[in-house]
């Protein structure tokens, strides 16, 4: 029987790149008959450091090699001592966040769903206000304070005690949603109730690459602690140095409440996930949120040696900036060279989207440029988006290399749309 016939239709990556991947390094991953990819997807952002980067994969092989715990659900092990002595001194400390870190099952969705009812069993409230656009998870908690219809829809029950208001720029930006909440909150006769949370991405991944600005989040979060609203923010895409520092806020000069990370956590593509919380908030009873896989010590190990390798000091920060400069001139020039089809381009950091004034291009460009050995997704509420997200380690060489494929590929689509 051929093994592709026993998956689900579920599957949606391997329709748009169907060929079979065998290895991967740094930037690059390679099929089973020898062909190279440049990698600007880096597993939705699960791979900022590349892939088998060797010093976690060097962690991870003397881990294993040693006989190191590998599986150990909350107890006690060297390898989370470690990753939180490691989280605490060079992430947290420097900071000045004092937050608790609690290990939910190694998912995003996971985290959001934790820090979801920590916010209700803090406040006694049900609600939550989650915005246009957003991206949360695949659950059914996070799926309801998720804005994609056709993820929505998937749910097969109601998905309720979520308001929606609009993200900044949602239609044309004439709505500023913390103004809209705080106008609500103030007219007894809105029916909004005072929520538990608001939960934001300061940088829409899923939903087109949509940066929120420093004053908007800023503006959000005054709201929010003014109101008493416990402030989510869900940087398991724009965290671990996506957007430059290490968390996506850090620009804006706002100190969550909750903080969900995911992704990139691990440092090697391993399953993890952390919901960070200041210290008051802390009221779980023994168990009362748990997962059997919230041990993984391989991704603890690698998680530990990518702080250590990464951020000891703000080289890589420092060097994402720079990038994106870089990003926003290139991106910027083709879509003024390509202005009727092209509506705009958006990112921080180094994630960036080019927006297409007909969704069916940006497929069309992801598939030109997948046949010339780039790989991109698309975003947005119609797919309209080709969303870039290289890893924070790749090359100048690299970069260059796939924005010239990237231009290669929206010429040919605006050719063969034009025919």
């Amino acid at each position: 029987m051929n093994a592709s016939t026993l998956e689900s239709e579920v599957r949606s990556y391997s329709r748009n790149w169907p060929v079979v991947f065998d290895r991967a390094r740094g930037s690059r991953l390679t099929d089973r008959d020898g062909r190279s990819y440049l990698d600007f997807f880096a597993g939705a952002s699960a791979l900022n450091y590349g892939h088998n980067h060797p010093v976690l994969k060097r962690a991870l092989l003397d881990h294993l090699e040693r006989d190191g715990i590998t599986h150990s659900l909350d107890m006690l092990t060297v390898a989370k001592e470690d990753f939180l002595a490691e989280l605490g001194a060079r992430i947290l400390g420097p900071r000045g966040l004092d937050y608790r870190v609690q290990f939910p099952g190694p998912t995003g969705t996971n985290s959001v769903e934790a820090a979801l009812k920590l916010a209700r069993k803090v406040t006694g409230r049900q609600t939550v206000v989650a915005f246009t656009g957003g991206f949360h998870g695949m659950s059914l908690g996070a799926l309801a304070v998720t804005g994609n219809a056709s993820k929505r829809g998937g749910a097969g029950v109601p998905l309720g005690h979520t308001w929606r208001l609009p993200y900044e720029g949602f239609a044309g930006g004439g709505f500023s949603g913390p103004r809209l909440l705080d106008a609500m909150l103030d007219d007894s006769s809105s029916g909004m109730d005072l929520p538990a949370a608001v939960i934001v991405e300061t940088v829409q991944g899923e939903g087109g690459v949509n940066p929120a600005s420093p004053a908007w989040l800023a503006d959000l979060a005054e709201l929010c602690d003014r109101r008493g609203i416990l402030l989510i923010v869900d940087d398991i895409q724009m965290g671990c140095g996506r957007t430059g520092p290490f968390f996506s806020f850090e620009a804006a000069g706002v100190t969550p409440d909750i903080v969900c990370l995911s992704k990139s956590l691990s440092g090697y593509g391993l399953p993890m996930a952390l919901t960070l919380f200041r210290t008051e908030l802390d009221v779980w009873q023994p168990g009362e949120h748990n997962g059997t896989f919230r041990g993984n010590n391989p991704a603890f190990v690698t998680a530990t040696a990518a702080l250590r390798e990464f951020w000891a000091d703000s080289t890589l920060e420092k060097q994402t900036e720079v990038r994106a400069a870089l990003f926003e001139e290139r991106l910027g020039e083709l879509a003024g060279r390509h202005a009727a089809r092209v509506s705009g381009v958006r990112g921080r950091g180094l994630v960036w989207g080019l927006s297409f004034r007909e969704a069916p291009l940006a497929r069309q460009v992801a598939d030109a440029a997948f046949a010339r050995g780039l790989l991109v997704e698309t975003a947005g509420s119609d797919d309209e988006v080709v969303k870039l997200l290289p890893p924070l380690t790749a090359t100048d060489d690299e970069l260059a290399e796939g924005l010239d494929v990237l231009r290669e590929s929206v010429e040919a689509a605006v050719a063969d749309g034009s025919r």
